[in-house]
């Protein structure tokens, strides 16, 4: 026969109450003594029972949370005879832990007096700390520089941090019913819903650049620059978070320093046109002089009645005009070349280029006794830049091979070496001599401002034209043995890079 069960109903509690894993007290009223606790006393708080019983609780409240709970205030809730606080205590180690109190007034049912409170409480440390990281994480976000949006599955824009307001000076009124489409222009917004999200979907995250044009965005730039994912535990969508970028002062610095370096590129231009000064008035000189002997001949076969008929007087001024054309193309290529010009993408054979401006410098080399050999690419390779720009930089080191030969005056064999390759996605051009070369002291400053092994050189045409064509996405290096010639290569995207 089983056993009789002899427990009363109070034994059923204490017996709960011993098993809790919460920290369950007992108060006297005023200074909160402990009057009684069940063993989790220990494991929450690091003290035994006979240790804490007697003790007042006022004694392990955080300085800052005392007056919660004599105050009643923020941290501290009521409904139908339940008190919720949250605080912190002392823990025996000196440490302090966030715990969660629910707390119930004992009163006497005859007088109403207050005669002990009842505390259930547990350890929420690690939810305080999750709750005081979002806080901060949210005060970082709100005081980012860079623009964070946060839209739900229906592209419903619900929050902007205040750079993102500001920039795209959208009304906080709007949030309600601010939809993404708005942000972004109509063929952004089709990219958008046809490849980036969908791949957003799949791997979670996207980065990239879309530019964010609301009607209400004034004198400002803004681009997406990554979109995120948020699902539930589920797997199912919550959220989008979109962080953007105003980039209007780097748009303002980028377009300065293109200024910056076209005004270099033509000072470069005006500082090699008079280098070249001698050189060139030799070649004018040449069809102008032309010209003058063929009309004074013609002026004195006239006086002298050795014309008698138009047919004569006809070849002598076509004579005449071939050398004004030859003059004009000479001006032309002068004017051309010094002219101040904007940035400016165009397609062109980089072939014409290597073959016009050696041309252009034919005479100052003849001069030296130098000979242009040419290797240019079959098949005629066209490229995207800027024309102006990228014959300075040809310009440039067709120069620097020219005044290369100073160095070796008695060289008999002087020979500049012009190629030209392209590649599926690149192009190279090759300027080559076979000077002295370039030591490797030199070498390493090469393409510093103001670096010059010459007399009267400024050092600059270099500088120059490596920022030329970086600019364009591309490189400039200088290979040599330091003795028998040097290799300044060009390689550069066919595409060019858009500036």
């Amino acid at each position: 026969m089983p056993n009789k069960d002899t427990y009363q109903p109070l034994d059923r509690y204490r017996q709960l109450a011993e098993k809790s894993p919460d920290f369950i007290s007992r108060h006297k009223p005023g200074n909160l003594i402990f009057i009684d606790v069940n063993p989790a006393v220990e494991k929450i708080l690091g003290y035994r029972s006979d240790e804490i019983i007697g003790r007042s609780a006022n004694e392990l409240f955080h300085p800052d949370d005392l007056g919660s709970w004599k105050n009643g205030t923020s941290n501290v809730t009521y409904s139908e005879g339940v008190y919720t606080s949250t605080y912190r205590l002392r823990h025996k180690n000196g440490d302090y832990i966030w715990l969660e109190t629910t707390s119930r007034t004992i009163r006497d049912p005859k007088t109403g007096k207050l005669e002990e409170i009842i505390c259930v409480s547990r350890d929420v440390s690690e939810r305080v700390q999750a709750d005081d990281n979002l806080t901060r994480l949210a005060r970082v976000v709100e005081a980012s520089s860079d623009l964070v949006l946060f839209c739900n599955a229906n592209y419903q824009v619900n929050y902007l941090n205040e750079s993102a307001i500001r920039t795209l000076n959208i009304d906080k009124a709007r949030f309600p019913t601010l939809h993404l489409d708005e942000l972004l222009s109509k063929h952004n917004y089709a990219l958008l819903q046809r490849d980036i999200l969908p791949l957003v979907l799949k791997t979670g995250d996207w980065r990239g650049e879309l530019a964010l044009e609301p009607e209400s965005i004034q004198q400002r730039m803004a681009i997406v620059q990554q979109i995120i994912v948020h699902r539930d535990e589920e797997g199912k969508l919550t959220y989008f978070t979109i962080i953007g970028r105003d980039i209007t002062e780097q748009r303002k610095a980028e377009a300065e320093a293109m200024q910056y370096q076209l005004e270099m590129a033509h000072i470069s231009r005006l500082m090699s046109l008079g280098e070249m000064a001698s050189g060139l008035a030799h070649e004018i000189n040449q069809p102008l002089g032309a010209i003058l002997n063929y009309s004074q001949g013609t002026l004195r076969r006239i006086e002298e009645g050795g014309i008698s008929n138009l047919g004569g007087v006809t070849k002598a001024l076509q004579l005449i005009s071939r050398q004004a054309h030859r003059a004009a193309d000479i001006i032309r290529r002068l004017r051309s070349f010094v002219k101040k010009t904007e940035y400016q993408r165009m397609d062109f054979s980089i072939n014409s280029v290597c073959e016009e401006i050696a041309q252009f410098m034919e005479q100052e080399a003849r001069n030296a006794g130098i000979q242009f050999l040419f290797r240019l690419d079959a098949s005629e390779p066209i490229i995207l830049a800027d024309k102006v720009q990228i014959e300075q930089v040809v310009l440039n080191l067709i120069r620097n091979s020219i005044e290369a030969y100073s160095s070796t005056p008695n060289q008999t064999d002087k020979l500049i070496t012009i190629t030209t390759l392209q590649t599926p996605e690149n192009l190279q051009v090759r300027i080559s001599d076979c000077a002295s070369g370039i030591t490797q002291g030199q070498m390493n400053n090469l393409f510093e401002p103001f670096f010059t092994s010459k007399e009267t050189g400024l050092g600059m045409g270099l500088s120059i034209s490596r920022t030329i064509i970086e600019a364009h996405g591309g490189s400039l290096r200088a290979e040599s043995d330091g003795s028998s010639g040097s290799t300044f290569t060009i390689n550069i995207p066919r595409q060019g890079t858009p500036l």
